[in-house]
């Protein structure tokens, strides 16, 4: 559930917020409100190459502490299985073995690919899983200047999606095949999402029912805070980073947020970011700098986000709620 102040005219006083909320979200906390008996107990860790940040509600900080570790622990399984850093996770066996024959992969990682590939088909490749290699040429981490026009143009227009086969074999195992040498996996704008959700089934087996998870721009509001009301996500401008734009009270709701101002390098008066246009092989040209989407899973709004960075708003909304009928743009910024 996401709710709205639409009497609210100002936005709270930024001191009520707490440091929580690394990436594009800070998070607002009454301790003095809080009920009795209850503690707000927080972590954060390196995962995913970023870092997450987890905090529980509940009147045993000890039995918090190990549902928080619980929780971490499927993130970096996430981690483990799905990046494209590492030659042994399901995505690095396909992106080196998968041009030469179908590659077991496990079935979260098939279920992965098979909705970052509805997304793609959604967006007409605007969203598309294959351009690892681009990302890499592209390297906006390290550049100070774009790759060569002949290197970029190798990737434009190819729409590498349509060559990914995610399939089984006779006894029921997944597997994926490459059907063109330039395509390799990145899950860069599904996985984070899918890792939320997995942290956050992982508290919920240890029967936490308050709780935040926000691992970079991706989050999930389990419950309510430790205060008893809704969560409340301040959402960061993209031109000044000690500024709340909007705010959203949410419960039971994820909230992801793609932009250009995270990652990215700039040269000749333009911005060069991580998100590309499969179109041109090239950062996504836009004049706004990033779309925050909520939904029932951080996976659906961490895709949602993905797909949809630099279209129009009403466009934007439209792929949105044409493609999943619980997502919704909450700010465009």
């Amino acid at each position: 559930m996401i709710e709205r102040d639409p009497d609210r005219q100002s936005l709270p006083d930024r001191r009520l917020f707490l440091t929580l909320g690394i990436g594009a979200f800070v998070v607002a906390s009454l301790p003095r409100a809080m009920r009795p008996g209850r503690h707000l107990i927080r972590r954060t860790a390196p995962v995913m190459g970023t870092i997450a940040e987890i905090a529980v509600a509940h009147q045993n900080a000890r039995y918090a502490q190990g549902a928080i570790d619980a929780a971490l622990d499927a993130l970096r399984w996430v981690d483990r299985t799905m990046s494209r850093f590492n030659a042994d996770s399901d995505v690095g066996r396909a992106n080196r073995l998968a041009v030469a024959r179908p590659v077991i992969v496990s079935q979260p990682t098939a279920d992965v690919l098979t909705e970052a590939l509805r997304w793609a088909d959604a967006s007409d490749g605007a969203f598309d899983p294959c351009l690892a290699n681009a990302v890499a040429l592209w390297d906006v981490e390290q550049r100070v200047a774009p790759p060569p026009e002949v290197a970029v143009r190798r990737y434009a227009n190819r729409q590498l999606y349509r060559k990914l086969e995610v399939g089984r074999r006779a006894n029921g195992a997944p597997v994926v095949v490459f059907r063109d040498r330039e395509m390799a996996i990145d899950l860069g704008g599904i996985a984070k999402g899918y890792g939320v959700d997995r942290a956050v089934g992982a508290l919920r087996e240890w029967g936490i029912r308050n709780a935040l998870v926000n691992v970079g721009g991706d989050l999930y509001a389990l419950g309510v805070s430790e205060n008893g009301d809704p969560w409340e996500i301040g959402i960061r401008s993209s031109d000044d980073r000690d500024r709340i734009t909007h705010t959203v009270r949410v419960r039971d709701r994820a909230i992801a947020t793609s932009g250009d101002y995270e990652q990215f390098f700039e040269h000749g008066g333009r911005r060069y970011h991580h998100l590309l246009d499969p179109v041109t092989g090239s950062p996504r040209r836009s004049r706004l700098h990033s779309v925050t989407v909520s939904a029932d899973t951080c996976m659906t709004a961490d895709a949602a986000g993905t797909a949809v960075f630099g279209r129009p708003a009403d466009r934007a909304r439209q792929l949105v709620t044409a493609t999943a009928k619980d997502a919704e743009i909450v700010h465009i910024g």
